[in-house]
C-alpha cells in the first residue's frame, strides 16, 4: 500500500486546534496533543461554572440584602423581609432587591414599611 502524504489538510487542522490555544501558556499553546486535552478540559470547566456563576450571583444578593436589613435595623433579618413580601404578594427579585438596598437605602425602608403595614 502506496503512503499517502495529508498534506494541508492537517496542518489545517491543527491550526484550527492552535487557535483555540493562544492565551494558553508553555506546551499547552505548543503541543497538538496537550492543546487538545486543554480544550476540553476547558470546555468542560466552562459548562460547569455556568450554573456555579448563577449561584454565586445569588448568594452576594442574599448576603448584601441581609447586611443592609441588618445594618439600617429595616427589618429583623433577611428570610423575614422574604417571607413578608411573599405573603403581601410584593414580587421583587433578589437581584432588585440587592440593587436597591445598595444605591437606595431609604428605598428599601419604604417597601419594609409596606410590609409591616
Amino acid at each position: 500500500m502506496t503512503r499517502v502524504k495529508r498534506g494541508y489538510i492537517a496542518r489545517r487542522r491543527r491550526i484550527k486546534i492552535r487557535l483555540f490555544a493562544l492565551a494558553f501558556r508553555g506546551a499547552h499553546s505548543k503541543l497538538t496533543r496537550t492543546i487538545t486535552q486543554q480544550k476540553i478540559k476547558a470546555l468542560v470547566s466552562t459548562d460547569r461554572d455556568r450554573g456555579r456563576k448563577k449561584r454565586d450571583f445569588r448568594r452576594l444578593w442574599i448576603t448584601r440584602i441581609n447586611a443592609v436589613t441588618r445594618q439600617n435595623e429595616l427589618y429583623y433579618s433577611y428570610s423575614r423581609l422574604i417571607h413578608d413580601m411573599y405573603k403581601k404578594q410584593l414580587l421583587l427579585n433578589r437581584k432588585i432587591l440587592a440593587q436597591i438596598a445598595i444605591l437606595n437605602q431609604n428605598c428599601l425602608s419604604i417597601i419594609s414599611n409596606k410590609i409591616i403595614k
